[in-house]
């Protein structure tokens, strides 16, 4: 980037740092090491992984949402367990590097900790079905930490439709909305990333408090269902939510998403489905050996945030960028180092200092603290909801 185009965006991100909607490191340190940070030492730098603590201090990173994600294979009291072991390992983490990471559970607990020097480790659960059903399981993410839960994962979940799934309730059941309003009473953002254009819909009527996209993109610039149509992103203003720009190769360019199309034919043929999150990963990463895909671009990624800004407004964008995720980001965002190259591409582009200091934290901090307040509000008029799914949707739990 240019030299005085540079100390802009560094000067504008020591006001304003990035607050990023999801980052799957914690599912990495599984698959890797088995959760032994010894082994994997975010305080080196050059780990495999796109994100360690050298790469998050170069990229203007000041918080951080960690995916406390299991894959959507788990089920039952088998997804519980996994996600209460993703959220250890996310408390472990802290804990082995107090100088660096601060666990932030509320705006103000984000705001202390930029003011340290240290950077806000904040939790969301990537899929309905780590509470198996359960709003009481739900409360127990909620008090060990987890700040947002993203609806589905690639897997309808019994009360919600997922965007890569056969629709099967058209949005939300009677329990799902049961378990938004839960949400809403206890200050948890609700993540329509991963969900049907329906299941926005739905939740965008019940909702009492600010939604998240907590990593998706624009449906009009790259057709995904994993992005948000336009008529949603209209929606924002009037509910005060923010879409969380993600990377995503297959999310941001039309030539990746063809490729991955061909992907998808090619894994059903071996019996294998798009939406089987480890299997696909596994399917792709070899196929990329022998039918190489196209590179997704930052200016993919800019399409994007033009596109979400224009159509929803400057205050409901933020970024969400899936590292570790993903086995390949885009050219120029490689890893966690890259938002600065974002940043100043935005900057080229016209978007002011204030656009962008919306973009990178303060659409999301405003958000957080939004639905902190709602939930005081809400839980002075109702107490916990004892909602069973047999009961509201007439299914076994």
């Amino acid at each position: 980037m240019l030299e005085h185009t540079e100390a802009r965006i560094r000067a504008l991100l020591r006001d304003h740092p990035v607050l990023d909607g999801h980052n799957d490191l914690p599912w990495e340190a599984r698959e890797r090491v088995g959760y032994d940070w010894e082994r994997l030492d975010l305080a080196a730098g050059g780990l495999a992984t796109h994100t360690d603590l050298p790469r998050l201090r170069e990229g203007g990173v000041g918080a951080q949402f960690w995916s406390v994600f299991v894959p959507a294979e788990l089920q039952g009291d088998a997804a519980v367990a996994a996600t209460l072991e993703q959220v250890d390992a996310v408390h472990e983490m802290v804990r082995r590097h107090p100088g660096d990471l601060a666990l932030a559970t509320t705006r103000a607990e984000v705001e202390q900790a930029l003011a340290t020097g240290r950077i806000a480790s904040l939790m969301g659960a990537e899929g309905g079905h780590s509470i198996d059903s359960s709003l009481g399981t739900l409360r127990m993410l909620f008090a060990l930490g987890v700040r947002y839960m993203t609806l589905t994962h690639n897997d309808n979940v019994p009360w919600a439709d997922s965007a890569t799934d056969e629709p099967v309730l058209g949005g939300l059941s009677e329990f799902g909305r049961e378990v938004v309003r839960e949400m809403n009473r206890l200050g948890m953002l609700v993540d329509l990333s991963h969900v049907s254009a329906d299941t926005m819909r739905d939740a965008l009527e019940v909702t009492e408090a600010p939604v998240v996209f907590s990593h998706s993109s624009a449906l009009a610039v790259c057709d995904h269902p994993r992005n948000v149509p336009d008529d949603v992103l209209e929606r924002l203003p009037g509910n005060g939510g923010v879409c969380m720009v993600t990377f995503v190769p297959k999310f941001v360019s039309p030539a990746v998403r063809e490729w991955d199309l061909e992907a998808a034919d090619a894994a059903a043929a071996e019996g294998i489905s798009s939406s089987d999150f480890v299997a696909y990963t596994a399917f792709t990463a070899a196929r990329r050996r022998t039918h190489p895909a196209p590179a997704a671009t930052l200016d993919d990624v800019v399409a994007h945030c033009e596109h979400v800004r224009e159509v929803a407004g400057v205050e409901h964008i933020g970024l969400g960028g899936d590292y570790d995720g993903v086995d390949v980001q885009p050219e120029g965002l490689e890893d966690v180092s890259g938002y600065p190259r974002l940043l100043a591409a935005l900057a080229e582009r016209g978007w002011s200092d204030a656009d962008l200091g919306a973009l990178t934290s303060g659409n999301a901090l405003r958000v957080l603290g939004e639905a902190q307040e709602r939930a005081g509000e809400i839980a002075a008029t109702r107490g916990p909801g004892l909602a069973r799914i047999e009961d509201l949707d007439g299914v076994p739990a």
